[in-house]
């Protein structure tokens, strides 16, 4: 039986004129906005991408025309597939090209007969997830294809994984002292209704963090003081807290590490957002040291940890 493993994301802008895809996309998935009317959600989502696309555009501008993410993913597949030569490597994005009809079209015509879905996400949300699942299930059976889904929902707790976390953050540390510095664990928001509604994403980043919190302790890596704050956070309604902001403006030290431990793979929220946005901001509260750590991406561990988790997965 011939086999496959999708990598699944969220996407991000190939270009410049992707961005307003990409929005529009975003914000018509009833996973992210979730008012139960059809129109209603189209006329918000039309309204939010209006609104946003000029400034979304710059920021693309200032990493250099695109998001990382795709570039990113490649590697990874590539790295992946040098490691299981006999399995079928692709990927697919939610909101932006390469979308699952496609990648299911290349899949259809190697005679893939099962498929391993791995959302790229470490935690479970239905606002990451659940949306990127169902839209390559929708998609597969829009095909008319006759394979296999296999599909895990998390990876958070995967020994591995968390190894290349610490990897990232002792690769940004480098020759500097532990004790010198706080380290925040920085996660994506997500809406207040969002959590109290079941979905299990703070649980899980909190779990994660504890696992961290542990291995850290192991190899000998004292930091001053351990966070864990939010980011990313638009709009009126409450969000997780608290907002990376407000633990930045409780840390005493002067050195802080950012990890972005909601991320596999760098996007605009780590390269630009937490490297620039929260870098000026740090600086402007008398931070002497600020770094931000680099995701996964496509990390030898992280290519060990999918591997590991396709196994689990048999």
């Amino acid at each position: 039986m011939k086999e496959a493993i999708v990598l699944l994301n969220m996407g991000g802008p190939n270009n410049l004129k992707e961005v307003e895809v990409f929005l529009e996309n975003m914000f018509a998935d009833p996973n992210i906005l979730t008012m139960k009317s059809a129109m209603m959600r189209k006329f918000v989502g039309t309204m939010i991408t209006f609104f946003r696309t000029e400034a979304a555009q710059d920021i693309y501008s200032q990493l250099g025309g695109k998001s990382p993410i795709v570039g990113h993913t490649k590697k990874l597949v590539t790295a992946l597939q040098k490691e299981l030569p006999d399995v079928v490597i692709d990927f697919a994005m939610r909101y932006t090209p390469p979308f699952a009809s496609e990648v299911i079209e290349r899949l259809q015509a190697q005679n893939v007969e099962k498929i391993y879905l791995i959302p790229l996400y470490p935690q479970y949300s239905t606002t990451t997830t659940k949306s990127s699942l169902e839209d390559f299930e929708e998609a597969l059976h829009v095909s008319g294809m006759d394979a296999v889904l296999v599909e895990t929902k998390h990876f958070f707790e995967n020994v591995k994984y968390n190894k290349t976390v610490l990897e990232r953050i002792k690769e940004t540390m480098c020759d500097a002292e532990y004790k010198d510095y706080d380290i925040i664990f920085s996660a994506h928001g997500l809406p207040q209704k969002i959590v109290d509604a079941g979905d299990p994403y703070q649980r899980h980043v909190e779990r994660q963090v504890e696992y961290i919190k542990e291995m850290m302790q192991e190899e000998g890596m004292d930091f001053h003081q351990i966070h864990l704050a939010y980011q990313s956070k638009v709009g009126p309604i409450a969000w997780l807290r608290p907002s990376l902001e407000e633990k930045l403006g409780l840390v005493r030290n002067r050195g802080v590490i950012i990890y972005p431990i909601a991320f596999a793979i760098d996007n605009s929220e780590t390269d630009f957002e937490l490297d620039i946005e929260y870098r000026e901001v740090a600086q402007k509260m008398g931070f002497v040291n600020y770094k931000v750590c680099k995701c996964p991406n496509d990390h030898p561990l992280f290519v060990e940890a999918l591997k590991d988790i396709y196994e689990k997965m048999k």
